[in-house]
């Protein structure tokens, strides 16, 4: 049987933690065990009902996410935590990320998002809503990434295809895109995306996209 994943929620406007609420209670497994509108005991709260993980909005009453971040990585605790925010500064999000979240969603997306989001950090992943990848790629690649003619013959550790893969994930080709493009299936392209992240010991494509720069496979 499944393991069920138990969800504290963490926002100061109870509107949106009812919504939320009430949608992550119709997936399978989902358990929400807690509400907070308030920053101040929620390490407590969330200590005390064991979740697996932590929904929390950057703008809390009393102690903000950035305070809360900082006593859970203090105390190093177990539970991942999911930032959800209006804000899309690219300086508050490596500021979360370096504080320990696992991931960064912003509210106008979070409907369509979360539920992957939930699922992709409790396997382990790092996940980030579609501008907010953005905003991260390009801080540290540029806006035109372009591929190193040399990398086939400069990387021993990767087969010709892997190169390939890695590169178009860099240049921001969609799985479909790769496949189309490779004249492979987009399953098989998956199969090598994961591969990838097992073998560079990497949890999520941005870490890809950093060994790809770091390793000259392309060029920012």
């Amino acid at each position: 049987m499944p393991t069920t994943i138990k969800i504290h929620l963490a926002d100061d406007h109870q509107v949106l933690l009812d919504g939320l609420t009430n949608l992550l209670q119709t997936v399978p497994n989902f358990e929400v065990v807690g509400q907070s509108v308030d920053g101040r005991t929620l390490y407590e709260d969330v200590t005390n009902n064991n979740a697996d993980i932590l929904i929390l909005d950057i703008s809390m009453p009393n102690k903000d996410g950035i305070e809360t971040l900082k006593e859970f990585k203090e105390h190093d605790a177990p539970c991942k935590v999911i930032i959800l925010s209006s804000y899309e500064d690219l300086k508050i999000i490596k500021e979360v990320m370096k504080l320990g979240a696992k991931g960064y969603l912003t509210k106008k997306c979070a409907g369509e998002n979360i539920i992957e989001a939930i699922k992709a950090v409790q396997e382990g992943e790092e996940y980030f809503s579609d501008t907010v990848r953005e905003k991260i790629f390009n801080s540290f690649m540029g806006n035109h990434p372009k591929m190193n003619q040399n990398a086939l013959n400069d990387n021993p550790l990767l087969s010709p295809r892997e190169i390939e893969i890695i590169t178009l994930i860099s240049l921001e080709y969609s799985g479909t895109e790769i496949s189309e493009k490779l004249y492979i299936s987009s399953h098989t392209v998956e199969s090598h995306r994961k591969n990838l992240m097992k073998k560079l010991n990497v949890k999520s494509t941005i870490g890809l996209v950093k060994y790809a720069l770091k390793h000259n496979i392309i060029n920012s």
